[in-house]
């Protein structure tokens, strides 16, 4: 039997996963030849996600992280998605087995990818005005297939346009509603040092509503900002640069707890090889919080199935700002 003596660095590097407002809600039990991913339903979002859609996502995102890392580390594994379990936790809260099944020696590629969860990070400031190379959108279609996800860049003038319109939409509607933004204020963190949760410093300052762009970009501080009238603009000023971030969007053909996780999966994939290539990414997911706003996409984009992630990716120069992890031992138990 494949065993691996020491799961903590695997876990380590799962944990690295980015998560919806950073709830981490995920739990592992580890026995000598697999780990275990469960869903911690006691970490949840009831206003913002309330069937816990993002968080599996976030956890699929979890059980890819923990493979790359086995496979980096000489471990050869496969994941069940569902399935049985360790420990008699319950069922519902299961969502995969991460099993080892024997030897692997690890390439440039496993050690690259290994390599770039540490350097992933999230970049909600402006990208810079370089365009996305064509071939590497051909390459995250390629890493997501396997999983099977699809990714489709939004490209077309109309299909901006709608997508722009709608992810406005949803966050006008968001920033409206007081049980969301108690939610999202109670996951914002002030002490560098918290474990979990949105760090201000991670945040733009600037109020998203004046950035120069068609994408409208989560205000993770509209509770706190007090709104200022736009500064003047004389006739001879030049038009502030524009950003213009390629936009992708990651679906699925089912709509349920099994493909919520291999999109996840896709998703740390697709993440990983961003992130290896030098490129950064950030959510777009306002669209995707309410179900009218969701359905509204999939019949005015004429999406073949469920879209599950909106990300709009780019070169950053903005330096990266370290979110909290929780401990490994908060999160891991051993058993025999």
């Amino acid at each position: 039997m494949a065993r691996v003596q020491n799961w903590v660095p695997v876990v380590e590097a799962a944990t690295r996963a980015p998560s919806i407002h950073n709830t981490q809600p995920w739990r592992f039990t580890a026995a000598p030849d697999r780990l275990e991913v469960f869903l911690d339903t006691s970490r949840g979002l009831p206003t913002l996600d309330p069937t816990h859609r993002q968080q599996v996502i976030s956890c699929g995102v979890a059980v890819e992280f923990a493979l790359v890392a086995l496979r980096s580390a000489g471990h050869e594994a496969e994941v069940e998605v569902g399935g049985a379990e360790v420990g008699g936790a319950g069922d519902d809260d299961h969502l995969a087995t991460v099993r080892v099944t024997g030897p692997h020696e690890p390439t440039g590629a496993d050690q690259a990818l290994a390599t770039a969860i540490v350097e992933r990070h999230t970049r909600r400031a402006p990208f810079l005005p370089h365009a996305v190379p064509d071939e590497l959108l051909g390459q995250l279609q390629e890493a997501a297939g396997p999983y099977g996800v699809w990714v489709q860049q939004v490209s077309e003038t109309d299909a901006e346009l709608v997508l722009a319109h709608l992810l406005d939409r949803a966050e006008r509607a968001e920033q409206s509603d007081p049980a969301y933004r108690a939610e999202l204020e109670s996951w914002l963190r002030t002490d560098p040092d918290a474990p979990d949760g949105v760090p201000v410093t991670a945040v733009p300052a600037d109020d998203p509503a004046a950035r120069p762009t068609n994408w409208t970009v989560r205000d993770f501080l509209v509770g706190r900002r007090t709104r200022q009238p736009a500064a003047p603009v004389a006739d001879d000023d030049p038009p502030p640069p524009v950003e213009r971030p390629a936009v992708v969007l990651l679906g699925t053909a089912g709509d349920d707890r099994p493909a919520w996780v291999q999109a996840g999966r896709a998703l740390g994939r697709v993440l990983l090889v961003l992130t290896a290539a030098g490129m950064a990414a950030s959510p777009l997911t306002q669209a995707l919080d309410w179900p009218a706003t969701r359905t509204r996409m999939r019949v005015d984009l004429s999406l073949v199935g469920h879209p599950q992630m909106i990300m709009r990716i780019g070169w950053s120069s903005a330096q990266p700002t370290r979110t909290g992890r929780r401990p490994v031992a908060e999160v891991l138990r051993t058993v025999d």
